[in-house]
């Protein structure tokens, strides 16, 4: 079985609100209807518009979602792009080599709901300063260990590319889900688990930030707020 996401941006004539309707409600339902194993979403609607402010983007029409696809094989993808290409102005797709270094156990919703929290998701590229060798090790081996002990995480799924599955898709090397509890995502303190002190709060976002500098090109980096929606888990 192989992942595959797909990075999304809508038709400028929708809203937010519509985009996220359309990808929730027919687009989702085709996805299912093809036999996909699995299907999560994120996307950008109302519940995220209050911390809308806190994304990080180079692009003119910012990202608007990401689908998760588990399919026996990529090779049969065709079906899937054609019903995200109906609501989107661009696709762009990946093959990718999925880890969870935090489950999400505290923080669950039924199937197709929305779960609880903000998920940031992340676009990365490798910096060419770094082999890909010693870019996978500094972020499996070191970053993770930091994010997870100086943030208020509550989950971590890290998808490294294999490779492009579209055309002109742009040049990430890893796309990045985390769950935060809502209130954290404009709170540092409670963000950098500081737990009321400024230290430790200053401590944390210290030791992050450095790490995040030594593996990435911050000014590169998408980072976008969104709601998870989780519709078929494999099983």
């Amino acid at each position: 079985m192989e992942k595959l996401i797909y990075v999304l941006w809508k038709r400028s004539p929708l809203s937010d609100r519509e985009f996220a309707a359309a990808l929730l409600g027919e687009v989702t339902g085709q996805l299912l209807a093809f036999g996909a194993h699995g299907l999560a979403v994120n996307v950008v609607d109302d519940f995220v518009a209050p911390v809308a402010h806190v994304r990080l983007t180079r692009f003119d029409l910012p990202i608007a979602g990401t689908v998760a696809l588990w399919l026996d094989a990529a090779d049969d993808r065709q079906p899937y792009e054609r019903a995200l290409e109906s609501v989107s102005a661009r696709i762009a797709g990946y093959l990718v080599d999925e880890s969870v270094p935090i489950i999400n156990t505290a923080h669950r919703a039924p199937a197709g709901e929305r779960t609880p929290g903000i998920n940031m998701v992340a676009c990365i590229e490798r910096p060419a300063r770094l082999t890909h060798a010693a870019w996978i090790a500094h972020w499996h081996g070191h970053h993770a260990k930091v994010a997870i002990e100086t943030q208020c995480t509550f989950s971590y799924v890290r998808n490294v590319v294999v490779r492009p599955l579209t055309e002109n898709a742009p040049p990430w090397a890893g796309i990045v889900e985390e769950g935060f509890p809502a209130a954290a995502v404009t709170d540092p303190m409670l963000f950098y688990r500081g737990e009321g002190s400024e230290e430790t709060m200053r401590r944390n976002m210290a030791r992050m930030v450095d790490s995040v500098q030594a593996f990435l090109d911050v000014d590169r980096v998408e980072s976008h707020p969104m709601s998870e929606y989780r519709l078929k888990e494999i099983g």
